[in-house]
């Protein structure tokens, strides 16, 4: 592949100021990378698409810009225009096939990393570590909290991975859990 996570990681700084976004899509990283290992996949490409997903939200935050007019930045930075479209078909609006192993991934993780990073940071712990399937399904019936994600999204992403919920989000904590220092989801030190 021509283009490497340095490149994906260099794109994300250069266009996104938010810390918080950065960390999202580090965390679509992380799981698409696990996702891929759990598929017998290329961690590194699955990786740089998940990396590079939202690259243009801050500069392109509606939905008649963001990911679409994106894509023409990614194209003359260099990037294959398989991560482009595969990278893209995250966006329900897009009506892009998802028909691939990794389409089914990027769009079963992107709202699920989200919805787990603020459950975890609203728990005593603040670790992702301590999100647990039933803790994010309970946090899914309160409308209020983390209002922006899409709860059908997330049921139907892993429905599309063809895996049970519970599993869907057990796995991707896990993921997470393994990058949390990164994520800033390590937790809070206790006092012992």
């Amino acid at each position: 592949m021509s283009k490497t996570r340095e490149d994906g990681w260099n794109l994300v700084c250069e266009y996104i100021q938010s810390e918080s976004l950065r960390k999202h899509c580090l965390a679509v990283e992380t799981a698409m990378r696990a996702y891929a290992g759990k598929f017998g996949e290329d961690a590194e490409y699955w990786g740089l698409v998940g990396l590079v997903h939202d690259f243009d939200y801050e500069i392109h935050p509606t939905l008649d810009q963001h990911p679409q007019d994106g894509a023409p930045i990614l194209r003359e930075r260099g990037f294959p225009e398989e991560v482009i479209q595969d990278a893209l078909s995250h966006a329900d609006h897009l009506e892009l096939p998802r028909d691939t192993p990794i389409r089914k991934t990027i769009f079963a993780v992107d709202e699920l990393t989200g919805f787990i990073s603020a459950v975890a940071l609203v728990r005593p712990s603040k670790a992702v570590a301590d999100a647990t399937p039933s803790s994010v399904k309970k946090k899914m019936k309160d409308k209020a909290f983390a209002r922006a994600v899409d709860r059908d999204a997330m049921r139907e992403g892993a429905e599309l991975l063809g895996v049970d919920f519970d599993e869907h989000v057990a796995f991707v904590v896990q993921a997470m859990t393994e990058n949390a220092d990164a994520l800033g989801l390590a937790g809070v030190p206790t006092n012992e």
